[in-house]
């Protein structure tokens, strides 16, 4: 359902809480079909991203080592990306 959600379990070093907020707003954007929430509805919104990263961690936390990293590398671990969101 989501594909631009990429796999934080196995990361070397470990998914960051960045990384994981922002998987759990992509998430929350697919599953509400809001892709920018309005003051109507950003509070709820913000919630639902909080809860959801939560639970990713907690997820993350509990399961064993991964035997091999994930194939794809999260964006926000690319230069090009994180030089985009610096400026």
């Amino acid at each position: 359902m989501c594909r631009n959600i990429t796999e934080l379990r196995g990361l070397e070093p470990a998914a960051t809480e960045e990384e994981i907020t922002a998987a759990a707003r992509q998430y929350v954007r697919k599953v509400s079909g809001i892709t920018r929430p309005s003051d109507a509805v950003a509070e709820v919104f913000e919630i639902a991203v909080a809860e959801v990263a939560a639970t990713t961690t907690r997820l993350l936390d509990g399961l064993p080592a991964r035997r091999q990293p994930p194939k794809t590398i999260p964006p926000l671990r690319r230069p090009e990306v994180r030089a985009r969101l610096a400026t």
